[in-house]
């Protein structure tokens, strides 16, 4: 289920990064070509003819300049543009009249360009020798006056047909986008690696919280099984001693109230978890005396301390304020407290301390005994962890009242550690803020 939810991420993130990469690398390439373009066209318009009179400040063409073909004047000019060109006038019909030429090429080019362009106005384009030529027609004649052998002018109509040599731009563009196309492939494979590890990092936690969630449901199912069991088989024993009093049954009716109890404590332990997670259920803040909030939760205790004989020593900072949910900090110094009582070897010790510094508060509880094994100190906030597998021990706890505890403490934004030294001592230390 979470290699296809991981497969969704990556195949998502990929179309998204491709799309982006894709219109960036579009817009970059279409600004290239009109540009590119533009400069083209500007060439192509700035293509000067060469007067069909010359006049009298034109330098001479020499005869290896010009040649006259047929009634047809070619004319070989120096590139004033620095850009490969040529420039043809045409009669009505589309018939070479006069060729001014930039550049060096056979007359035959010459003819089937203006062949070409003068067919297929409608394009811009014509392949001739190798090379890609722009091109254009003018859409209106020109009217130019010419003068005869024997000095007298004439009107004559022609049609101007530009080109230009655009192979070397349009090479430009082709290798543009030559390298969009390997940049792109490579940008890719990269993205997918690093898209592939950040989508297993995404479902990493997801996956984490499912296994504790299928892992809570499995241990809860556990311990609501004991009691019920137990509820069972002395409703069983019941049964089948259905003649006997009340009293003479009162050893399975205990068994029964001891089932009835522990169910009822795990189920309160699951309402109060299940209420300090809900995140839609807003932290009532307010100001009150932490310190004798303390004292009050330690008062509550003392018959649980007398049973086991603990000695309680404390170090209690006197009227510290915060502003804090009272409930929520009296139900964690409470867990964290008989956690400590419980966990205490008879004739121990249990020390509190309650501080103030700078911007928050700290309280820490500390009791000896056995202490928690350096394996153990990673999960201890676990739900229903408790160091043993067999989920059985002397104090018969669900191993809830820790992930309570530190479900308190996010609430409230605090923080929360716990140390330890096996068969000595252990010592758990939560820090709250917004202290008035």
């Amino acid at each position: 289920m979470f290699k296809n939810l991981r497969n969704r991420f990556l195949l998502l993130n990929m179309i998204v990064t491709s799309l982006v990469m894709l219109v960036a690398f579009g817009v970059v390439y279409i600004t290239t070509y009109r540009n590119i373009y533009a400069e083209n066209q500007r060439k192509l318009n700035s293509i000067v003819p060469i007067p069909m009179s010359r006049p009298d400040n034109l330098p001479e063409i020499s005869n290896d300049d010009a040649q006259e073909e047929k009634g047809i004047i070619l004319s070989r000019v120096p590139n004033i543009n620095s850009s490969s060109s040529f420039l043809v006038r045409t009669d009505m019909n589309g018939n070479v009249v006069k060729i001014d030429s930039f550049i060096e090429l056979p007359n035959q080019i010459y003819y089937e360009a203006t062949d070409y362009a003068w067919n297929n106005k409608n394009k811009s384009t014509v392949s001739l020798a190798g090379r890609l030529w722009m091109y254009s027609v003018t859409k209106n004649p020109e009217n130019i006056t010419t003068m005869s052998s024997d000095g007298t002018s004439r009107q004559e109509v022609y049609y101007r047909v530009a080109f230009l040599d655009i192979t070397d731009t349009h090479k430009t563009l082709n290798d543009l986008l030559a390298t969009f196309a390997v940049i792109s492939v490579i940008l890719i494979v990269v993205i997918y690696f690093i898209s592939r590890f950040y989508s297993n990092q995404a479902i990493k936690p997801i996956a984490e919280v499912w296994e504790k969630q299928r892992q809570f449901i499995a241990d809860a199912s556990h311990e609501l099984k004991t009691p019920l069991s137990i509820i069972t088989a002395n409703y069983d024993a019941l049964l089948i001693n259905q003649d006997e009093t009340i009293r003479s049954q009162k050893e399975w009716l205990d068994y029964m109230k001891i089932g009835m109890e522990k169910m009822a404590r795990l189920i309160n332990n699951l309402l109060s978890l299940a209420k300090v997670e809900n995140v839609s259920i807003n932290v009532g803040k307010a100001r009150f005396n932490m310190s004798e909030t303390i004292f009050e939760v330690m008062a509550s205790f003392e018959a649980m301390l007398a049973e086991k004989k603990i000695a309680l020593s404390h170090s209690i900072e006197q009227n510290i304020v915060i502003n804090s949910d009272i409930d929520m900090v009296r139900q964690l110094f409470s867990i964290l407290y008989e956690n400590a009582i419980k966990y205490t070897n008879a004739n121990g010790s249990i020390d509190v301390a309650l501080v103030k510094s700078k911007k928050s508060v700290i309280c820490s509880i500390k009791n000896s005994g056995k202490g928690i094994a350096p394996q153990d100190i990673s999960k201890i906030f676990d739900r229903f962890y408790r160091g043993d597998p067999s989920r059985t021990g002397e104090n018969e706890g669900f191993g809830l009242g820790l992930s309570i505890a530190k479900t308190i403490v996010n609430r409230l934004g605090g923080d929360i550690t716990v140390e330890s030294k096996e068969n000595s001592w252990t010592m758990f230390t939560f820090t709250l803020t917004d202290i008035v």
